[in-house]
């Protein structure tokens, strides 16, 4: 039973004629009488919930034993009283009681603390109490060790506890990701000569000089070396023995990433006797990797290596005669790289007879960033699955097999093998460790343009803030602008500002049509439109006639702002504001390319303006200019853009005649 210490302050007059010994005297009095009655009336209680006593009752004790309570037989569903769940029920009902006892001290201490004790009233003056006969004689008493001897201590209040905000718990994060090594970012003043990096093969300077490449870019300096000295030894066998490291590149937009795994990947192939896929490129669209194979076969045009383009473009039996060719004894492989997107690889691996990436050296993934969000398509489990598959241990050629080890021990490493080195390029490479870790790096090294020492407060969930690095001759602006006003806003850049190539966004592929039909009706403006509604075939087209200078205004969706190197665009319109960070920073990125300078304008409601410049600024965009566009400069443009926007009404709905036709 728990015990109460309860203190009744005095009135003002009562203390001051009592004097502070009387005072202290009789506040413990009166403390010690509260108490005993508190301690009667728990008794009382208990007693009455007790039945009375039977005449063929027991002679009752002594006082100083303590008196059994006599059992009551009760039937339960027919069992007997005295078997084991009775006697636990009536524990239990005990242990309530005793815990109701308790309670029912709290009630009682609404009282007056003068009245006398009915539990010292009710016992003879020499014998003891009934709440004090538990205890043997020589005892003290639980209210005399309740009772304290010296001054009231005010006890703790519960509650009060003030809003503190937590500590942020921050993760560790590997070195590799906290200490990257360190790459300069400006492509005009950090340029290497040619001649500086005597690793390259004179085969392949040869050929930069031929393309008026005279000088390398600081992410070009930095990476291939790195590359050449991993495959110092030759693509067969790691450096020493040991795996090399995979690499990861962070670096902005048009500084040269492309040619930077290109050029050492090209020059430890030159080597090789027998045709077999030792380079995989994947990318995440069809025009991207249109690209890089382009430059793939400039600088193995001379070089008995051959390149292959899966994309999808082409039907399945035509790509699968550029990879394999059945012969008398098998398959022969007719590619050592091959550049593909990864649904129509994993096509090819589960459907090509003869597809073999088990001689795989070189594993370069770019835009990184977007292949991790596209894991869920597991394409690369079943690329490591591939390059992994055993055969039969007779083969000649099991010597160099790859074997996956569960750990890295001495005896795992100790085999010759041929290694799986990985390649991310990237210009927005996540800093988050639990998505790189989907890519089963091994002992990563990461060259990036920003802070050599990045803490840990920059690498929230998707880590944004203050970790792309933008162009230095990118020009950021934003205008503020009503809904209606946009295209107005669109047309009074590329007619009275003069550009000749200027590259919108739009956020969707409807809102990108409807803009192409509003531009076209208003006239005066050579536009086209680039986006899923055409094939392969009419958006390489349209991209070459832009990059001719025939096409002025070039609307599209998100299908061009990655990676897309389309050369002379100077002005790049967001029509639709970026809802992320790093769509901004490829969509910003078609310009301002290889050193040269661009411009961003970016069209913000005023709902969307708080937002986009908190996120701008957090992401270190050096000067967000402000540019403001007077109802004046736009009122000449309106009498047309009505009856442009009539017309826009009557092709819509000539388009949905067409399609419920």
């Amino acid at each position: 039973m728990s015990l109460f210490y309860v203190a009744r302050y005095q009135g003002p007059e009562a203390a001051a004629a009592a004097g502070p010994e009387g005072a202290e005297a009789g506040a413990h009095g009166r403390a010690r009488a509260l108490l005993e009655r508190l301690q009667s009336r728990a008794r009382e209680r208990q007693q009455q919930r007790e039945p009375a006593p039977t005449e063929a009752a027991a002679p009752t004790e002594p006082a100083t034993r303590k008196r059994r309570r006599p059992r009551r037989r009760r039937r339960l569903n027919g069992a007997e009283s005295g078997s084991p769940e009775a006697r636990q029920g009536k524990r239990r009902k005990a242990d309530g009681e005793d815990a109701g006892a308790g309670v029912c001290l709290a009630e009682s201490s609404e009282d007056a603390p003068g009245e006398p004790s009915s539990g010292s009233s009710e016992d003879a003056p020499g014998e003891p109490s009934s709440g004090s006969s538990e205890k043997a004689p020589g005892e003290r008493s639980a209210s005399a060790e309740a009772a304290p001897d010296g001054p009231l201590v005010p006890g703790l209040v519960l509650g009060g506890f003030g809003r503190r905000k937590a500590p942020k718990v921050q993760p560790f994060l590997p070195r590799w990701l906290a200490e990257p090594s360190c790459v300069r970012k400006n492509v005009n003043e950090d340029l290497v000569p040619i001649e500086d990096i005597p690793e390259v093969h004179p085969d392949l300077q040869k050929q930069l000089r031929a393309h008026g490449i005279s000088s390398y870019f600081p992410v070009q300096a930095a990476v291939i070396p790195a590359l050449l000295e991993s495959a110092a030894c030759g693509f067969l066998v790691g450096r020493g023995g040991y795996r090399p490291s995979d690499l990861c590149v962070s670096a902005p937009t048009g500084s040269g990433k492309t040619l930077a795994f290109v050029i050492p990947v090209v020059q430890a192939l030159l080597s090789r006797v027998v045709c077999h896929i030792r380079a995989l490129v994947v990318l995440p669209t069809k025009e991207l990797a249109q690209q890089v194979s382009k430059v793939f076969n400039i600088y193995t045009d001379a070089t008995p290596l051959r390149v292959s383009l899966i994309t999808g473009q082409k039907s399945l039996a035509k790509e699968q005669e550029s990879l394999v060719q059945k012969t008398a004894d098998g398959y022969r492989c007719l590619a050592d790289i091959v550049v593909a997107t990864p649904g129509r690889l994993v096509d090819h691996i589960d459907q090509t007879p003869g597809f073999n990436l088990q001689q795989l050296r070189f594993l370069v993934i770019d835009e990184a960033d977007r292949m991790i969000d596209s894991m869920h398509q597991s394409w690369l489990p079943r690329v490591v699955a591939a390059a992994f598959q055993s055969e039969d241990p007779a083969d000649p050629c099991a010597l160099l097999q790859r074997r996956q080890a569960q750990a890295v021990t001495a005896a795992s490493t100790c085999c010759p093998q041929m290694p799986l080195q990985k390649l991310l390029f990237s210009a927005t490479l996540t800093q988050n460790p639990e998505k790189l870790q989907q890519l089963g790096l091994h002992q990563p090294r990461l060259f990036s343009t920003g802070l050599a020492h990045r803490g840990l407060e920059d690498t929230d969930g998707d880590g944004d803030s203050g970790k792309y690095a933008f162009p230095v001759g990118l020009t950021h602006h934003y205008v503020p602008c009503s809904l209606s006003s946009k295209p107005l806003v669109v047309l009074h850049l590329v007619l009275e500002m003069g550009f000749s190539r200027v590259l919108c966004f739009t956020n969707s592929r409807e809102n990108s049509h409807r803009l192409f039909l509003l531009v076209q009706a208003f006239g005066g403006v050579d536009v086209a439109e680039f986006s899923s509604r055409y094939g392969p075939g009419q958006r390489r087209r349209i991209l070459k006639q832009f990059e001719q200078g025939k096409i002025q205004l070039l609307i599209s969706t998100d299908a061009t702002a990655r990676g897309i190197d389309v050369r002379g665009v100077e002005l790049v319109v967001n029509y639709d504001a970026p809802q992320y960070l790093r769509t901004y920073v490829h969509r910003a990125g078609r310009t301002a390319r290889a050193g040269k300078t661009g411009q961003a304008f970016t069209l913000l409601l005023r709902v969307q303006e708080r937002r986009f410049l908190q996120m701008l600024t957090e992401a270190g965009v050096p000067e967000l200019r402000r540019h403001e566009l007077s109802s004046k400069l736009l009122q000449a443009l309106v009498p047309r853009y009505e009856e442009a926007l009539s017309q826009l009404e009557e092709s819509i709905k000539e388009e949905h005649k067409q399609r419920a036709a």
